[in-house]
């Protein structure tokens, strides 16, 4: 499992943005987002830094945990 703080994921728009980030890579991830916590935990089989790379690239700051 991978997880990441997500600096600046504020709303549903934006869980549904880098979910959807997440499923260009690998369609089957299980994603939970916290919205009050801005937190994301992800089940990918993709490495944590492909995972990171769509995350920013989606316009997200992302740290892992």
């Amino acid at each position: 499992m991978l997880r990441y703080t997500i600096e600046n994921m504020t709303c549903g728009h934006c869980v549904a943005t880098v979910t959807k980030a997440v499923h260009g890579l690998d369609p089957s991830a299980a994603v939970r987002a916290d919205v009050a916590g801005r937190s994301l935990e992800i089940d990918t089989g993709a490495t944590s830094e492909v995972v990171s790379a769509a995350i920013a690239a989606a316009g997200y700051r992302v740290t892992p945990v």
